[in-house]
């Protein structure tokens, strides 16, 4: 039996396929197509589309769902057996929101989590709302500018026409699920956790929330799904043109829930960490835990829980970035990282060449404190030490007392990178072996809501069941941290959130 999942980032569209035999899987075919290279008539950077105001940050949905019809053309191009797929699902970048009429988008660009454009949108809805406090009590985060509700109130108060024919508002990730089924998909409760929209503790949209937003928002956006649902079979389109059969359908969850999955934190206390476009830590929380000072968020989780999450916006970016001023490749960003001791010698950056997210920084800046803009090494050293030192002090409100993490993304393969990571978190961290943690996470949530449902003789299966195969790291991947460089950053995280405080007040 084969389980297809898909992971929609902002750069790209992946695809793969697992194989269940009994209770055993592995995976058997995987693929990607890069927005920039592939549909190059689509004019995007690293997946979105220029604009003069870094604020604004957009990309054309058709590319989405033109990537998709690629890939569902180039699986049945494979030697995959597709008549053998019993159940498909997928991910896709958090936040971002497509706009349907009846005579086809009524947004031909889609603001994605990048953006940050929409302060005066998150003030207003946050005052309707009671403040900050009383939001995130209500929908797990505090009113974020990428957020879909303060998006889609910026759209409404600037083409007020447009929004009266929109019929439909999806997240990216009900969109593209919309596209397999033939008709308009749910969205799952752990991505619409991320609108400033949903009652948190019912997983139901909020009337208050709905108003403070937009007129009549209600009927323009589709219902809420459990996680685990099956919402339907793969339309006739995909079963004409390509072959495939009428596979089950199970919701598309944003691409921070479906991680979660993909990496393995399935149980509250393990941790995962993220190196992607954007950098996050996530983890099961059994109980919400609402973040005091509004950085983090609560999602429901796909497990039936909660996950708490820090997101940080200058993630794989900001690596590039400097890695690019000093003309370096990554063999020698990871020989500068080698070269230079555990702390900098008191050298700091703050690495905000995007707007930031946490903290809340509405304008790019970089600034240095014990460091020049001319020594490379030391500013390689400083991008890694600001993510990690900004990681680690972000997240304490979770309380979660780090013992192990588990690194994905890009960056993960670099063990300089995670042997920093070991010694600013004083944890054993271990490389996840998963390319692609939430493609993964969407190929494994559709075997686990498969055979949830008892479809086609299939037996329920435990959460710890499902990611046993194909996310337990290898134990010899370990990096264990260093005590001295330990107390190294114990000192420095102080100095850092001193730092970083001092520049956003």
């Amino acid at each position: 039996m084969l389980f297809l999942g898909f992971d929609s980032s902002t750069q790209s569209l992946t695809a793969q396929i697992i194989e269940v035999v009994g209770d055993t899987a592995s995976l058997v075919w995987e693929s990607a197509l890069n927005f920039d290279r592939d549909l190059p008539q689509y004019g995007t950077r690293h997946g979105v589309s220029p604009n003069a105001d870094p604020r604004i940050v957009e990309a054309p949905p058709q590319m989405w769902a033109e990537a998709l019809d690629m890939m569902m053309a180039r699986i049945a191009a494979s030697d995959v057996d597709v008549s053998s797929i019993a159940a498909i699902s997928g991910s896709a970048q958090q936040h971002g929101t497509v706009y349907l009429g009846d005579a086809g988008f009524t947004r031909d660009r889609s603001p994605i989590w990048l953006d940050s454009s929409t302060e005066v949108e998150c003030a207003e809805i946050t005052a309707s709302l009671g403040g900050d406090d009383a939001a995130a009590r209500l929908t797990g985060s505090r009113v974020f500018e990428r957020f879909a509700g303060p998006q889609i109130r910026r759209f409404w108060k600037a083409r007020p026409e447009d929004y009266a024919r929109t019929r439909r508002i999806h997240l990216i990730s009900s969109f593209l699920c919309s596209e397999l089924l033939g008709a308009d998909a749910p969205i799952d409760a752990g991505d619409g956790s991320g609108m400033s929209l949903m009652r948190l503790s019912k997983a139901e949209w909020d009337p208050v929330a709905l108003a403070a937003t937009a007129p009549d928002l209600g009927a323009k956006l589709p219902a809420i799904s459990p996680s685990d649902s099956i919402v339907g079979t793969l339309g006739r389109r995909w079963q004409e043109r390509y072959g495939f059969p009428a596979a089950d359908i199970v919701p598309w969850t944003g691409d921070n829930s479906s991680s979660l999955i993909g990496s393995g934190c399935v149980e509250e206390g393990t941790l995962a960490i993220s190196l992607g476009t954007s950098d996050t830590i996530f983890g099961v929380m059994r109980e919400p835990r609402i973040s005091a000072n509004g950085e983090g968020h609560v999602f429901a989780a796909p497990t039936g829980d909660f996950m708490g999450i820090t997101v940080f916006a200058n993630g794989s970016l900001a690596r590039e970035h400097i890695r690019d001023q000093y003309g370096m490749n990554w063999f020698t960003f990871s020989r500068a990282l080698h070269a230079t001791p555990a702390g900098n010698n008191g050298g700091l950056l703050l690495p905000w060449f995007v707007p930031e997210i946490t903290p809340h920084v509405p304008r790019p800046r970089a600034k240095r404190l014990n460091i020049e803009e001319h020594e490379a090494a030391r500013n390689v050293r400083a991008i890694v030490e600001a993510q990690m030192m900004a990681m680690a002090n972000h997240s304490t409100w979770m309380g979660v007392d780090v013992g192990t993490v588990y690194a994905t993304g890009g960056a993960s393969g670099n063990r300089d990178v995670l042997q920093i990571m070991a010694d600013v978190f004083d944890a054993r961290v271990f490389a996840s072996p998963v390319r692609n943690s939430a493609c993964l996470g969407a190929t494994l949530r559709a075997w686990h809501a498969h055979a949830r449902a008892g479809l086609g003789g299939a037996a329920p299966v435990s959460w710890p069941d499902v990611v046993r195969d194909l996310t337990a790291p290898d134990p010899a991947s370990v990096v264990t941290p260093n005590p001295a460089n330990a107390e190294v950053y114990a000192s420095l995280r102080r100095e850092y959130a001193a730092f970083e405080l001092a520049n956003t007040q």
